[in-house]
């Protein structure tokens, strides 16, 4: 339950700490006290970048925090943050507010994380960005009362980890806000998430933690990247987590020598990367793996276990390598979600637990024809419960329904997939998600339609000259795709997953 404090309390302190701390106040509304995260938090990234719904996502995989990724600038220069740096996904509550709403009336809530790979590469994470430490700290100030969240995450890596002017700034910012928000009595975390080796941070992360010390500036959690090291070694990504994070406890003792170890690995969270990472198959984190890291996580009291990204926990393309929406092993999908999912609040398993699978998982289907997948479930801890079942994301010219749509775990359920002349031809993810009095869980039935009157490819070829704004859509070589922010002269699927452009599908 949120606490609120008394409009005209809460509106004298806000005032007066804008003025103390020199920012400009964002709205006329008090600072809401927003519900503090849990000391133990799952909470993977979800790319907000592929028009998908967050909260959505969350029910399906369970995950009910979410590291929203990434405010940035639209261009280099500018001290105004928008999501992925589309100026049509402004700071505003028409950009995600319903879904953050809904994923915070089910008990959880989302960290917003500035910078990333792309910004922190180009010149529009914020700090690096805009040169005004005020303006900065408005942003932040903005974000947090907008969505009225707990927790905000700074993304540093590769370019933006080396501009020692960001940094102070980027610090100095937060310690205005983390100001603002101790005079309102409004709770705020701050979390750093950056790269790491298999023994710690490099020597430009602990810089940027140094400068955080002698600016005053809290940093409640250090998040460490623990996947795509680079280094020409075969890894047990497991093992190398471990001593990744022993390392940056080490790191931490140094610059904090007052706080206890408990408090220091309170301090930590660690960022995994489901299946192959960015490297190639030397750096593969599995199932085990996950499994393994969640029980060391417990022991030791981490503060969060995150992995990049939501949108890749499933198997749809085993034997592959990194993408931006599969893990490229064999897996379930949401099987990752499922493993540290119990890490927030220390919770446990539910005590009746059941599984879901559609056999076969695909299938293609000429347009006018239909297709069926059994969909089987399996207790999976106590008893057999009833298990209430729902089918989505069906295209146009296409029906999908269950028969039977509600059964005892244990129990198997036809799906049936029609689909119509005017099917539209292309792949699409026919998502069944089961219910029951403890738990929820979905499986992912892959449709292909041939020989449909309909055609994907309806958006504009891509041309090398044209300039392409964030959300603009195009096709190339049989698929459709769309850009994530400004572009010219990138083409369409040759700089992978952290390039300007989301693979929407084959057409």
């Amino acid at each position: 339950m949120r606490r609120m404090r008394s409009l005209r309390a809460a509106l004298t302190a806000a005032a007066t700490a804008v003025a103390a701390l020199g920012l400009t106040a964002v709205s006329g509304s008090p600072a809401q006290a927003a519900t503090p995260l849990p000391a133990h938090v799952f909470a993977p990234y979800f790319e907000s970048w592929t028009g998908e719904s967050p909260a959505a996502l969350s029910a399906q995989s369970g995950a009910k925090h979410l590291t929203m990724a990434f405010l940035q600038t639209a261009t280099k220069g500018s001290c105004t943050a928008y999501w992925n740096g589309d100026t049509s996904l402004p700071i505003d509550t028409k950009s995600f507010g319903a879904d953050i709403k809904t994923i915070q009336s089910r008990g959880g809530d989302v960290i917003p994380s500035f910078g990333g790979y792309t910004a922190d590469t180009t010149g529009t994470e914020i700090a690096d960005s805009c040169t005004d430490v005020d303006q900065i700290a408005a942003v932040y100030q903005k974000v947090i009362t907008t969505y009225d969240i707990p927790r905000l995450d700074m993304d540093i890596e590769i370019d933006a980890l080396d501009n020692t002017a960001g940094i102070d700034r980027r610090n100095k910012a937060i310690k205005k806000v983390q100001d603002w928000a101790a005079s309102t009595g409004r709770k705020l975390e701050i979390s750093y998430t950056l790269p790491t080796t298999t023994r710690g941070l490099a020597a430009n992360g602990v810089a940027l933690l140094k400068n955080a010390v002698a600016n005053g500036t809290r940093v409640d959690v250090a998040n460490i990247m623990t996947f795509d090291y680079y280094d020409n070694a075969q890894h047990d990504m497991a093992q190398d987590t471990k001593t990744a994070a022993q390392g940056l406890y080490d790191q931490l003792a140094k610059l904090y020598p007052s706080k206890t170890p408990a408090q220091l690995w309170g301090m930590i969270g660690v960022t995994e990367m489901p299946g192959v990472d960015d490297f190639g198959p030397a750096e593969t984190f599995t199932l085990a793996n996950a499994k393994e890291v969640y029980s060391w996580a417990v022991s030791k009291g981490i503060n969060m276990i995150s992995f990049w990204a939501l949108q890749r926990d499933n198997g749809k393309c085993p034997g592959g390598g990194a993408k931006d929406d599969c893990s490229g092993i064999e897996q379930g999908t949401w099987d990752f979600s499922r493993i540290f999912a119990p890490f927030t609040s220390g919770g446990t398993a539910p005590s009746d637990d059941f599984s879901l699978a559609a056999s076969p998982a695909s299938g293609t289907v000429k347009a006018g024809n239909s297709a069926t997948s059994t969909v089987r479930t399996s207790v999976t801890a106590g008893t057999a419960k009833t298990v209430d079942l729902k089918v989505s994301g069906a295209p146009a010219g296409v029906t999908a329904s269950l028969s039977p749509s509600s059964v005892t775990a244990g129990e198997t359920s036809t799906l049936t997939v029609s689909t119509t002349a005017a099917a539209v031809n292309g792949t699409y993810d026919i998502v069944v998600t089961g219910t029951s009095p403890s738990a929820a869980h979905s499986t992912t039935y892959s449709l292909t339609v041939t020989g449909g009157s309909g055609n994907q490819c309806t958006a504009a070829p891509w041309a090398s000259g044209t300039v392409y704004t964030g959300g603009q859509q195009v096709s190339h070589k049989g698929h459709n795709w769309k850009a994530k922010w400004w572009t010219t002269g990138e083409e369409p699927g040759s700089t992978g997953q952290w390039g300007v452009w989301q693979d929407l599908g084959a057409c």
